[in-house]
């Protein structure tokens, strides 16, 4: 546990916090950190304070990527949270297994399925670790790896050991693991576009009475200071009538990189409600003949790493999710993937 130093609040009166960083919280980014700290407090709020510099690693700002170290002191600034959410916050996840397609002492992975939160925050009062966490309450550690979005299906890491979540951590940072999705999209996707190679960029919409509004990814140009380079490889799995079946592997974990990228290209994802064509994906939902399609086609559907112990390469595959396999058969798929 965190040792908390001088640390005296409630919901009513909240007060500064002082956190010193123990060895089973040493390599997390800082924001993860704060998630867990902050129960109840809303992601946006969160960013809010570590942007602004309230939040001080050994009197020092920190970025949200910032990995803590064992004896940091992390000051937390006053943070108000209302009775209801306090309350909301307080109360268990309820306990949930997910389908496992690989577990050890070190790591399991699990198929996520869509619709579900990795972890609780920006609305969500829980999420898978969470849910694995209140259903195991035996283990000494169960640590996200990677993120996957609330909508997207499929392959997620969750380290056991410190030392596992500190080896997956890197190699996903140092482009050492291979991360195929398949991704519906959009028109007739040309076979000659095999790479997109765009820095990409993150921005706030406009929120309601001076609040930040959610969180968006854009393109932007090689000149932006704030564009992070980002690589994606796609290749053509499947033709539809008015669509196309790709397999897209990623060279970097940017937010909503493969949306974002897909999109740009004039090849939205079907069923995305953030960077999607609306009017297509309510005719998906509503389809003449059913089954419709009533979630975003993104599934995270194999995952190539070396086993942070026996160092042995790892292949991973979780086929395609039932309501996303009926709705490519309706779509009459001509060459689905093997």
């Amino acid at each position: 546990m965190n040792h908390i130093i001088g640390a005296k609040s409630d919901a009513a009166s909240p007060a500064v916090k002082w956190l010193w960083v123990d060895e089973e919280s040493a390599g997390q980014r800082l924001d993860n950190f704060l998630m867990r700290e902050l129960k109840g407090v809303p992601k946006t709020h969160v960013y809010r304070i570590i942007r602004s510099g309230e939040v001080r690693i050994n009197k020092g700002r920190a970025s949200a990527e910032t990995r803590l170290a064992v004896g940091d002191k992390v000051r937390l600034p006053p943070v108000r949270v209302s009775e209801k959410v306090a309350e909301k916050a307080a109360q268990p996840a309820p306990g949930r297994e997910f389908p496992v397609l690989l577990e050890d002492d070190s790591l399991m992975a699990i198929d996520k399925p869509a619709g579900v939160a990795v972890h609780g925050g920006s609305g969500v009062s829980f999420g898978v670790i969470e849910q694995l966490r209140q259903a195991r309450p035996q283990a000494r550690l169960l640590e996200l790896v990677h993120r996957l979005d609330r909508d997207t299906s499929g392959i997620l890491l969750v380290a056991k050991k410190r030392s596992a979540l500190k080896n997956l951590q890197d190699q996903f940072r140092e482009r050492e693991t291979g991360k195929t999705y398949l991704a519906l999209v959009q028109g007739d996707w040309p076979a000659k576009l095999k790479l997109i190679d765009l820095p990409l960029v993150k921005y706030l919409l406009p929120g309601k009475d001076g609040m930040e509004g959610e969180r968006r990814v854009k393109v932007t140009t090689s000149e932006d200071p704030d564009g992070m380079r980002s690589i994606t490889w796609v290749k053509v799995a499947g033709r539809l009538p008015g669509a196309t079946l790709l397999e897209v592997t990623i060279k970097t974990g940017r937010t909503h990189q493969i949306r974002v990228h897909l999109s740009s290209q004039g090849h939205p994802i079907a069923g995305d409600d953030k960077y999607g064509d609306f009017e297509w994906n309510r005719q998906l939902h509503k389809p003449a003949v059913l089954p419709g399609l009533k979630r975003m086609f993104l599934h995270a559907w194999r995952l190539q790493f070396s086993h942070p112990v026996s160092a042995e390469r790892i292949a991973l595959q979780a086929d395609l999710p039932a309501e996303l396999k009926a709705y490519l058969d309706h779509a009459q798929l001509k060459t689905p993937p093997v």
